[in-house]
């Protein structure tokens, strides 16, 4: 029987109840009921979580899933008398970027990712239903914002702004952020000079008009981060905006073709222009214009 989780401790593979540190590994999609046995709910993880004492540290790797259900288990974790450490190895993708929140301390691989965004649902009906399910998402935003800001101290304006883009993050930005703590380092590896103290930075960040927060506040002091200061931001919905903005752009710059325009530090993160023309118009120019 296929199972989300995997105990590990350094006597056995299975839970200890003698107050040491417990490991689990889970891996699947966050559901409120499993249908292959694969699934991550809040019931068997109640029942995984409350077998044993002491510290926990729970390696992550799951795309996402039913926001209900990852809420139950961020509340399991806060709720869980012994320290949480989170572990991303993999992805911790939408509701999965909750659950991470709820450690005292996020450390994630450098090859892992970080994702946020705004909460989604189906719905069909009358307005009147509609509108109800539109009212449910931002009240379930609401929530999720929550979690993220007690987590990374960032103002509800800069995170709603974060999930409206769906911002995915690697490891250095999600601690330039606040989502993280650390980064994983190999317990094998060179040990770091103790000269190479950790510096305050001040990382670029999404920009945020009318936002009056310290920038410098969202900052931390992070043992063992990356040399390389800024990292990657990416946001899907931009990154499609910019393709437009660009297809529009080689339409009417194709008789005097110039140098591309400055980019700032994370592009993704700037909107592009309105270019007012639809797609399909810029590629039937596209597909006209002689090779």
């Amino acid at each position: 029987m296929k199972r989300f989780w995997n105990w590990l401790t350094p006597q056995a593979s299975s839970p200890n109840s003698d107050g040491g540190e417990r490991v689990l590994r889970i891996n699947g999609v966050i559901a409120e009921e499993s249908w292959l046995d694969d699934e991550i709910t809040p019931t068997v993880f109640a029942s995984e979580l409350n077998a044993g004492s002491g510290p926990v540290t729970i390696w992550l790797n799951s795309p996402g899933g039913d926001v209900v259900a990852a809420s139950r288990i961020y509340n399991m974790l806060l709720d869980y008398p012994g320290k949480v450490t989170v572990n991303i190895d993999g992805i911790a993708a939408s509701a999965a970027s909750v659950v991470a929140m709820a450690a005292s301390t996020v450390a994630m691989s450098p090859v892992s990712m970080l994702m946020i965004h705004n909460p989604a649902t189906l719905a069909m009906g009358d307005k009147t239903e509609l509108s109800r399910a539109l009212d449910m998402l931002e009240s379930v935003k609401d929530s999720i914002i929550n979690a993220y800001q007690l987590k990374t101290g960032l103002s509800r304006a800069k995170l709603s702004k974060l999930m409206d883009a769906e911002t995915w993050m690697d490891a250095t930005a999600a601690i330039d952020l606040g989502f993280a703590n650390e980064i994983l380092t190999s317990k094998q590896g060179s040990t770091p000079d103790k000269n190479d103290e950790p510096t305050k930075t001040n990382p670029k960040k999404p920009d945020d008009p009318g936002d009056g927060e310290d920038e410098e506040s969202a900052s931390k002091k992070v043992p063992g981060r990356a040399k390389n200061e800024r990292g990657v931001v990416f946001s899907r919905k931009v990154s499609e905006q910019q393709l437009v903005a660009q297809l529009a752009m080689h339409g009417k710059s194709a008789a005097s073709p110039g140098s591309p325009p400055p980019v700032s530090e994370h592009p993704c993160l700037k909107p592009a222009a309105s270019c007012g023309r639809r797609v399909v118009d810029l590629y039937a120019h596209l597909t006209n214009q002689p090779h």
